[in-house]
């Protein structure tokens, strides 16, 4: 059984997807890019805020299914620059401090509105 997972508390698709899906045990969260639910804009800021603002995001849709970041068993990073690495790393470390999730970390040739990071999610339910 599928279910789609939608929140205001996050930022609206901005295309043909789900924020998130449930089915079976798992969530599967789309990738999401740093954008202020409130305004629909890209937050200001360097790499740091905008990883902040993505999981945020993330947090706030597991949260509107009552789930918590402790249930991420994976993630996906995409990064515009790999030099960010460290950075992004040091801010995922502060949202993931404990058993974090397994993850994969790519540099790609471009992101939804030129963004600098994009994080996508699997939950266990």
């Amino acid at each position: 059984m599928k279910s789609v997972v939608n929140t205001d508390k996050a930022p609206a698709a901005i295309g043909p997807y789900s924020q998130a899906i449930k089915a079976g045990n798992f969530m599967f969260v789309s990738g999401q890019i740093p954008v202020d639910p409130a305004t629909g804009e890209v937050v200001d800021g360097d790499v740091a805020a905008q990883t902040k603002q993505v999981l945020e995001n993330i947090k706030a849709i597991l949260e509107s299914e009552n789930l918590k970041l402790g249930n991420v068993v994976k993630t996906s990073v995409f990064l515009a620059d790999m030099n960010d690495f460290q950075t992004v790393n040091r801010v995922y470390g502060e949202y993931f401090s404990q058993d974090a999730p397994a993850r994969g970390c790519v540099q790609v040739a471009r992101l939804p509105k030129d963004v600098s990071v994009e994080i996508e999610a699997i939950a266990y339910l």
